[in-house]
């Protein structure tokens, strides 16, 4: 998905004169700034989550999924990116080529279908409320994350067969070089058809679950708010008012999926659609750079989105943070104090 013909903007842009394109030197920072910070939050949610037995639940096991999944982007895939703007052709070779690719893909699948599963959860939860919960609900939920997994990588096998280095010409400047492309480099309906299978399978149709799922949540949150248990039933009460933040976060999660990957999957599109040349106007650089680094940035801001949204969770992630000061070295991370109390906002069905 992201594999495509990137690597003329160095040659197209770069100053003769200068032996380093600086820009890229900016790029790579932002690749660097977004490594760090993501690596940071998904291994502190993780660790978050581990550490208190009251918070593993359904919906917190899947978002370790997610975090499990974002931390392989972002270690494997965006710095393979990032060298990109640095370097004028790939740099990986053959095995790269076809490794990078289906690990990125994997993450992609892996991010969108554990939001779908997510979705249905919170609508088990919320909608269906007094279905019986089986008594290996734990181990069921560690089974379904892990088909995630297989399905996602399942998926993920054209990407890694497909996927070879391929000779591209700027016939303008009469340029060659070599970069990795996710098809096969004859004529133009390959291009066509990954795109726009890529758009449907890990986009458009996950969402298009998703918004069906979060319709009927709305459906039953617009009718029970007219039949809410009075002050004499607050267990109750509050229990649907938990359901109703675990469901507003995941949409949270949905809704920056959403936004973070539809620039690189029209982008995508749009080269797929004008394969048999090369764009090398700066508008098309600008937005390449701009939908790429937003894609990527999707791996980050969960850890944070949720950090804003629970102040539970804001608590938990504050003290695993401390374990990792200073003042914290030579403590294992579980033995950090947490209070259960503070975990309640997050221990939802």
């Amino acid at each position: 998905m992201f594999s495509s013909n990137t690597s003329w903007t160095n040659r197209t842009h770069r100053l003769p004169l200068h032996p380093i394109w600086y820009p890229a030197i900016v790029i790579a920072a932002v690749y660097g700034f977004m490594i760090l910070l993501g690596v940071v939050g998904n291994i502190t949610l993780i660790k978050t989550f581990y550490a208190m037995k009251s918070m593993r639940n359904a919906p917190n096991l899947f978002m370790s999924s997610l975090a499990l999944g974002d931390l392989l982007l972002l270690l494997t895939c965006a710095p393979v990116d990032a060298s990109r703007y640095l370097a004028d052709e790939w740099l990986f070779g053959r095995v790269g080529c076809k490794l990078i690719p289906f690990i990125q893909l994997t993450s992609v699948g892996v991010s969108v279908f554990t939001l779908t599963v997510l979705s249905a959860d919170r609508y088990k939860a919320i909608v269906r409320p007094m279905a019986v919960q089986p008594a290996n609900a734990k181990a069921k939920i560690c089974i379904i994350a892990a088909m995630i997994w297989i399905f996602s990588m399942a998926l993920a096998i054209p990407e890694a067969i497909f996927s070879d280095l391929h000779t591209f010409n700027i016939t303008r400047t009469n340029e060659t070089f070599v970069t990795c492309a996710p098809y096969p480099h004859t004529g133009d309906l390959h291009p066509k058809i990954h795109s726009m299978a890529s758009f449907l399978i890990f986009y458009v149709i996950p969402l298009l679950i998703i918004s069906i799922y979060y319709s009927f949540i709305a459906r039953s949150l617009l009718w029970s708010a007219s039949n809410m248990p009075g002050e004499e039933n607050v267990p109750v009460r509050r229990q649907v008012e938990t359901r109703k933040r675990l469901a507003k976060t995941v949409l949270v999660f949905v809704g920056l999926f959403a936004i973070c990957w539809l620039p690189s999957h029209a982008v995508y599109l749009y080269r797929s659609y004008h394969y048999s040349e090369v764009d090398t106007s700066t508008l098309h650089f600008i937005s390449s750079i701009c939908a790429r680094l937003l894609a990527f940035a999707n791996s980050c801001v969960n850890p944070f989105a949720l950090y804003l949204l629970s102040h539970s969770f804001q608590k938990q992630f504050n003290k695993q943070l401390c374990c990792c000061c200073p003042l914290g070295i030579g403590r294992p991370f579980f033995h950090c104090s947490t209070t259960n109390d503070s975990a309640q906002e997050l221990h939802g069905n």
